[in-house]
């Protein structure tokens, strides 16, 4: 019993570890996970298993970022383990006053249309591989939803997503990201 337990934890994750290794995030995606910079992601309280595959796909090619390749390149698996537990257990982004509540209206309606909820959960954190769109920044989710729509973004289960943007209108898209943005 004891080797079972030996082998488990030398497959678990290192927190202290990830948050070593995510220094060298920090730079684009932002102290303690949240982004500050316009089209960049916040990682803060991602699922795991997200922030894994995201990584792996990058590794892998199968998605693509000029500033992400040189950088995934060189994570092992051990170390994309230990980022995605580090970003999982932070804080999510508080999200900024909603100046257009009849634009929340609207995308509350899209994403209820689409079943939004069904994937990302009814609060919108994601869960397993699926992403936390909560609280993310307004100007990401306008362009995640634009490259799902456009087929830019594709790769494991983003199918679903590329078949829901690709329905989407732009009032719909516009509507949607600030509802969310502003969960």
């Amino acid at each position: 019993m004891l080797s079972a337990l030996a082998g488990i934890s030398a497959h678990a994750a290192d927190i202290a570890a990830g948050k070593a290794k995510a220094e060298l995030c920090a730079g684009c995606h932002g102290e303690n996970g949240i982004s500050q910079i316009e089209n960049i992601p916040s990682l803060a309280a991602q699922p795991d298993m997200f922030i894994q595959w995201q990584l792996v796909f990058y590794r892998a090619g199968a998605r693509k970022n000029e500033q992400m390749q040189p950088i995934v390149e060189q994570l092992d698996n051990e170390d994309i383990r230990n980022l995605g537990a580090y970003f999982a257990q932070l804080a999510p982004p508080k999200a900024p006053p909603d100046a257009n509540p009849d634009l929340s209206k609207k995308g509350a309606q899209a994403a209820a249309g689409r079943r939004c909820a069904s994937c990302h959960l009814d609060d919108y954190a994601g869960t397993k591989a699926v992403a936390r769109v909560a609280g993310q920044r307004q100007d990401y989710l306008l362009k995640a939803l634009h490259d799902y729509k456009s087929g830019v973004r594709s790769g494991g289960g983003m199918a679903a997503m590329a078949s829901v943007a690709y329905s989407l209108s732009e009032e719909e898209i516009e509507a949607l990201a600030h509802y969310l943005a502003h969960l």
